[in-house]
């Protein structure tokens, strides 16, 4: 028999930490963290990471793993989760994994092998020149119409992507969409999906509330003491949050200029999540746009004892 799991996924800012912990109150189960960013250390404001006193003493997992310039893939992520999956049911808990990071959470509860394709760098040196030459729209165009379901994943200005994608269809003659489908089996979990969904707007209007919490809270000083302990070139530090006042930091935008690029990105990013876990997970969606929280978790909460009922 399968393990239970329960997932809560969606865009950011839309209240999945909040269900999360109540939840885990009530069924008793512990939080893993499905947030590919949340496990970098002094990364906090900028990945919105849960405060421990609002914890409210239920265990979390996989936040504050490693250095923001350690190396840590999709693989180390899958491994990770399945091992604290493992241990939570052993002491008779149930995980509840948490987040928007949907290739993430996608791989860890599915059987992804992560059969890496070989790089070509004499193609990606030859691709890079043409985005020198002609910018980055022409490739991306020829990616959204190869793989349009991967292109929409992506942001359009994503120079690494775009060029893998092509790179990995040039050099296999498959898409980076039919190849994820080939590894993906059945699920490896009893796992029920929740997903919260809102009015665009409504949640934008949450998008932007937060990025501004998150100015007043510090962010830019917490940028500012990461580039002064040396990560400023990390991969960590090109993460939506990051780049942004990275750019402040250096003078090439004003603070005003930085804030609203923040919000754009995140809102943009929010659009491509809705994207992902539509197409890619089995995911049963509750809008929480006007109900009162209580009333909706009330229901979620239902439908999750219904599923654990479920054998």
């Amino acid at each position: 028999m399968k393990k239970k799991v329960i997932a809560i996924v969606g865009p950011t800012a839309v209240g999945k930490t909040a269900l999360s912990i109540e939840l885990a109150q009530k069924l008793d189960g512990e939080v893993i963290s499905g947030d590919s960013m949340q496990i970098y250390q002094g990364m906090d404001i900028g990945t919105a990471k849960i405060e421990p006193s609002d914890m409210q003493s239920i265990p979390h997992h996989l936040i504050d793993v490693i250095e923001p310039d350690e190396s840590y893939t999709v693989a180390d992520f899958q491994s990770d989760v399945r091992a604290c999956i493992d241990d939570i049911h052993m002491r008779g808990k149930l995980p509840i994994i948490v987040g928007g990071s949907g290739l993430y959470i996608e791989s860890a509860l599915y059987n992804f092998s992560f059969s890496e394709q070989k790089r070509d760098p004499v193609y990606t040196s030859k691709l890079e020149e043409r985005i020198k030459k002609e910018g980055i729209e022409p490739l991306y165009n020829r990616l959204k119409a190869i793989d349009p379901e991967h292109a929409a994943r992506i942001h359009p200005n994503n120079h690494r992507k775009v060029i893998r994608a092509l790179e990995v269809y040039e050099t296999t003659g498959k898409t980076i969409t039919e190849r994820q489908r080939e590894d993906k089996s059945e699920p490896l979990y009893d796992c029920f999906f929740i997903g919260l969904e809102m009015e665009r707007p409504k949640l934008y209007e949450r998008i932007n509330h937060r990025v501004d919490l998150m100015i007043d809270a510090g962010l830019i000083d917490e940028v500012q003491s990461l580039i002064e302990q040396g990560f400023r070139d990390k991969k960590s530090m090109q993460a939506i949050g990051y780049k942004e006042i990275i750019s402040y930091v250096d003078g090439e935008v004003s603070k005003e200029e930085a804030i609203l690029l923040l919000k754009r990105n995140s809102r943009r990013f929010a659009k491509r999540q809705y994207t992902w876990f539509n197409n890619r997970l089995p995911v049963e969606w509750y809008d929480v746009s006007n109900a009162e929280a209580s009333q909706t978790n009330m229901t979620i909460l239902n439908d999750v004892a219904g599923f654990l009922k479920d054998t």
